[in-house]
């Protein structure tokens, strides 16, 4: 045999083994950091403002990791079947293996796991990702999997979300994604603006943060689900049609986005009609927080400037002070 560009034509070729969602991961562990200090310095806290802080920051963070994990997940609209197909390009054989497809707001994710794991003296276990975000192409990424050899199921659901299939759903998947993660970080910069106001004698304005930040959540969810009125081609590996559903992504943002519709809602609620009950919760004295105006009108006189007889029955000066 000869060096194609490198590679050993109808040889068994590198494999990529699965593995953890590296950006996922890291978003996860910075705000599980910040949330393990914040619990370290709680018990400093004194009285009932302890579990209120708790509660508030906790609630917080939970809506700024999911916010941010979100871009970096698949499972907004996922699939997975288990069947018996074909392995490899000019070759008869067949494997038993877990294929799963996760599409995302930046591309897709195709997972190919044997069972067993270990056939036809390999070890089957991939992960492979193609990306449609913007800056990079998608039939470049399909071009060079098909260079390296991988497996026909894994090329067979890569090649239905290319430019050229007949599928025609690349455009569709692609701009409902960029469109979903755009309003996304929008969504988490009122979730910062929010947690400013939150803190600072302006508790109104940072409940309606909260309910922008809830609306541009749903902007997001309503981009993503456009893509439920195009018809995507039957997918069929061996003798198993793929099915494809909303995923854990997509549930949680929905749950994140009515979350922050609740607590803006309550915010702007209790600041009208228990505004005492808004500071002890948020932790704001009285002089911290605008309250109901009232005029309390204060006299002054003059005694020495008329005599005692003289003086006229209303005072010489009126103050009102705003209280």
């Amino acid at each position: 045999m000869t060096l194609f560009n490198g590679i050993l034509p109808f040889y068994p070729q590198f494999r990529h083994a699965a593995g953890f969602n590296v950006p996922l991961l890291v978003v996860i562990l910075v705000f599980l950091s910040l949330a393990a200090s914040f619990l370290l310095i709680l018990p400093g806290i004194r009285g009932h403002s302890r579990w209120f802080w708790c509660t508030r920051i906790l609630l917080s963070l939970f809506i700024g990791t999911e916010i941010v994990a979100v871009h970096f997940s698949g499972d907004w609209y996922v699939g997975q079947v288990k069947t018996k197909t074909s392995y490899k390009a000019f070759t008869s054989a067949q494997v038993s293996a877990d294929i799963g497809l996760q599409i995302g707001l930046a591309g897709v994710n195709i997972t190919l796991t044997g069972t067993p794991v270990h056939q036809l003296n390999e070890t089957i276990d991939y992960n492979e990702k193609f990306s449609w975000r913007f800056g990079d192409n998608y039939a470049e990424e399909y071009d060079k999997a098909l260079l390296k050899g991988l497996p026909n199921p894994v090329l067979y659901l890569a090649e239905k979300f290319t430019p050229a299939s007949p599928c025609g759903v690349h455009h569709q998947y692609r701009l409902a994604g960029h469109y979903a993660s755009a309003t996304l970080w929008v969504a988490f910069c009122f979730w910062l603006l929010s947690n400013a106001l939150l803190s600072m004698p302006a508790p109104l304005y940072g409940g309606f943060s909260l309910l922008i930040a809830g609306a541009f959540v749903f902007f997001s969810i309503f981009s993503f689900l456009t893509i439920s009125t195009v018809p995507l081609c039957r997918i069929r590996l061996g003798s198993e049609f793929l099915t494809l559903y909303y995923g854990a992504a997509f549930w949680t943002t929905v749950a994140t986005g009515f979350l922050c519709l609740l607590l803006g809602g309550m915010v702007v609620y209790l600041h009208y009609r228990h505004p005492r009950a808004l500071r002890i919760f948020l932790d704001l004295s009285d002089d911290q927080v605008v309250q109901t105006k009232s005029m309390t009108p204060q006299f002054y006189r003059n005694p020495l400037h008329l005599p005692r007889e003289c003086q006229p029955a209303t005072p010489d000066i009126q103050l009102s002070l705003r209280l």
